[in-house]
């Protein structure tokens, strides 16, 4: 049961930064494909993918198979964190 709540706790998570960038794409036109264009940025995403594995290994070992969906999360955030400009 602790998995289905992880999940359920990183969709909100997810649903919120997709809100939160709605609301911004509605304010200024085209905010939105930037916010989102490190998924297009290799080495982006290498770096969230790297953290994400080892954040889900350090999980995996302390808490088990609930921690993946929130190493996953962070992964996502490190990926827009190591984006270029």
């Amino acid at each position: 049961m602790a998995v289905g709540s992880a999940v359920l706790g990183v969709a909100i998570v997810i649903a919120l930064l997709v809100v939160r960038a709605a609301v911004h794409e509605l304010r200024a036109p085209g905010s939105g494909a930037r916010r989102w264009a490190f998924l297009r940025d290799a080495r982006a995403c290498a770096v969230g993918a790297f953290a994400g594995l080892v954040l889900g290994a350090v999980g995996w070992a302390s808490t088990g198979p609930a921690s993946i969906p929130w190493a996953v999360l962070a992964g996502l955030l490190v990926a827009g964190l190591a984006a270029r400009p």
